[in-house]
């Protein structure tokens, strides 16, 4: 039998990501946020989380995306990393969601730019595929923010 794993997910424009439950602290809706002069633009600012001081990432910036059309905000995924907790700016939470392991498969040639860069695997679903992103590379965005490249 085949072992499982579970994701937390979510969508960002039309695609469909994955973020391991384990590494996954909480999901909140939109925070008010602080700007953080002379930040890398993924760098959206700082929110408060019941006195915890968290950077939120925009993760559409870290794709290279467009920005979002239309007054919809955003929602946080808030990961945990060796740093400490980091929110990832979603555009709409999914569910989680149980995969076999026997359906991951490395990211299509279709995936490119940044993106490829961010995904650790793909497990075809019923109609779309799940992206599982590589929250180490995510969040590494130099600048003292997130995680810094490492030797």
């Amino acid at each position: 039998m085949a072992a499982t794993h579970q994701f937390c997910t979510f969508l960002v424009e039309d695609r469909f990501f994955g973020v391991e439950v384990e590494k996954v602290q909480e999901v909140i809706r939109y925070q008010p946020m602080t700007r953080v002069p002379l930040a890398p633009p993924v760098v959206r600012g700082l929110i408060n989380l019941r006195g915890q001081i968290v950077t939120a990432l925009d993760l559409r910036r870290r794709l290279g995306l467009p920005e979002p059309s239309g007054e919809r905000l955003p929602t946080n995924v808030v990961v945990r990393s060796d740093d400490g907790a980091v929110s990832l700016l979603v555009d709409e939470i999914g569910d989680v969601l149980e995969v076999s392991e026997d359906c991951r498969e490395r990211p299509p040639d279709t995936i490119d730019g940044l993106a490829r860069e961010l995904i650790l695997g793909v497990y075809k679903l019923e109609g779309r595929l799940l992206l599982i992103l590589d929250t180490e590379r995510a969040l590494n965005v130099g600048g003292g923010f997130g995680h810094e490249a490492r030797d």
